[in-house]
Order: structure tokens, then C-alpha cells, then sequence
């Protein structure tokens, strides 16, 4: 056999190992048989003093609003997992995950998700991945008016989230929305909503059998805003006013991952 068969044997046998593992990880997080690990590494994403001071503050319990949405939609879609996800905050992180290209550009994308996933296994100083673990890098930064946050991300290889948030408490429960809408993203689950961030009739509607021209109090959380008797696009005060609608359950898994694990406990 030739070096160059040996060479690409090789390189199919690691291909084959990621798909691989990347199959077992989903199998993993989707089943929904116990809580959702997921391990939280705050960034100084600014390099500002508030967002220093908001990183040193941070607790675990800071993120109990996403646990206690997700308790509250699954009992919603028949099952009651308590507690449906579990946190493990680590102290800061000084680097800085790469940023996405630009210009959008499919390629481009590829590499860079790559080089995301490299970066974020050199993070962990462990030789093997954690299989089954969510890792979400929030990045805070403190806010100044008009400013716009870039755009977050969730990855569903490698269950990576990078989630841009204000260093601010007055918007904690906001960020948990954004955060929410990241991790639903690691477990598959896409976006619903068009240019402009207005939601996409029906299933980035809350209550979407209701006339799209009907205002909401409430939004789907891949939707991300709701439209209000005023007309206007809002965003959700708290995770209060979010909801997990039937595309997004179906999107992560939670009827056919629901119907094994309670077809097994009959």
C-alpha cells in the first residue's frame, strides 16, 4: 500500500471518528433523559471595569431563569424534568473566541467553525472533548446608549454558544433570554425570524394558531420578539414571556425524545 492510501485511509478513519462522536454528543443532549450539562465561561468582551465587576459577581444561580423555562416548557410538552439543566460556571476566561467572518460567506463560515471548535477544545486543557456538554462563552459588555451588541451564536457540532450580553443587572433577565435562544441552537434548533427581527408567521409566534395580526404578550423563543397591540417588535422582558412553540420542541427532540423516555417508564 502507498503512503498516499495509507495518508487518506488515515484521514477517513478521524473523519469517520468526528461524525461519529458528533452523532453520540447529539444522541447525548437529545434524548432529554436527565438535565442539560452546560458549563458557562464568562469573557471580558470589552475590556471595560463594569464588565469586570459584573464577571466577579456572577453566581450560578444567575441563570436559574433559563432552568426554570425549560422545566416549565417540557411539563409543557408532557414531561417534568427538575432540574432540566445543570450549570457549572468556570472563572473568567481572558481569551477571546475567533470572530465570524464578515462577509458570510459559506466557505469562509466552514473554516472559521472550525477554527471555533479548535480554539474551544484548546480552552479545556483536557485530552478528550466533554461528550454531552454544552459550553456557552458569554462575552459582557458594559452598555453605552445606542450601542448594539454583535450577533450571538449557537453551534449544534460541538455544542458551543457564543452569546454577546450586557454587564449590566438591570438586564440580566433579557440576557438569559438571549443566552436561551443560543443554547436552544446547540440542540438544533433554528431561527424564526426574517430580516429586521420580525418574527415568521406562524411558528415564530407565540399562540400560532391565533391570526398572525393579533398582538402577543408572549414570544417563541427562536422567534425572539413578539409584535404588541401598538404594532411594534418587542423584545421579551424575561424568560416569563417566552415559549418554546411546536416547531422548535420537534426541532430538539422533545416529542420523539419525550415518548422514548416515558414509553420506557410505563
Amino acid at each position: 500500500m502507498t503512503f498516499r492510501r495509507v495518508r487518506i485511509l488515515i484521514l477517513l478513519g478521524i473523519l469517520a471518528a468526528v461524525i461519529s462522536l458528533t452523532w453520540l454528543e447529539q444522541s447525548l443532549v437529545r434524548s432529554w433523559r436527565g438535565p442539560l450539562e452546560v458549563v458557562v465561561i464568562p469573557i471580558n468582551g470589552d475590556g471595560s471595569q463594569q464588565a469586570a465587576e459584573t464577571i466577579r459577581a456572577l453566581q450560578e444561580s444567575d441563570f436559574d431563569d433559563i432552568n426554570a423555562f425549560l422545566e416549565r416548557e417540557t411539563a409543557r410538552y408532557g414531561a417534568k424534568l427538575s432540574p432540566a439543566m445543570r450549570v457549572t460556571l468556570q472563572p473568567e476566561l481572558q481569551a477571546r473566541p475567533p470572530a465570524p467572518p464578515r462577509d458570510g460567506s459559506v466557505l469562509k463560515t466552514i473554516f472559521w467553525s472550525l477554527k471555533l471548535r479548535g480554539w474551544v477544545y484548546r480552552q479545556s486543557d483536557e485530552w478528550l472533548p466533554q461528550l454531552g456538554t454544552i459550553k456557552l462563552f458569554l462575552l459582557y459588555h458594559a452598555p453605552q446608549d445606542g450601542m448594539a451588541l454583535a450577533h450571538s451564536l449557537g453551534l449544534q457540532k460541538g455544542l458551543i454558544g457564543v452569546v454577546h450580553v450586557f454587564a449590566d443587572p438591570r438586564q440580566a433577565h433579557q440576557n438569559n433570554v438571549v443566552i436561551a435562544h443560543e443554547l436552544l441552537h446547540t440542540l438544533g434548533a433554528s431561527d424564526k425570524y426574517a430580516a429586521g427581527g420580525w418574527p415568521v408567521f406562524p411558528h415564530g409566534y407565540a399562540e400560532p394558531d391565533l391570526p398572525q395580526s393579533m398582538p402577543r404578550q408572549q414570544a417563541e423563543i427562536m422567534g425572539g420578539r413578539y409584535v404588541n397591540a401598538a404594532g411594534r417588535l418587542v423584545m421579551p422582558a424575561s424568560l416569563a414571556q417566552c415559549v418554546i412553540g411546536s416547531m422548535t420542541a420537534h426541532e430538539i427532540n422533545f416529542d420523539e425524545g419525550f415518548r422514548r423516555r416515558f414509553a420506557a417508564s410505563d
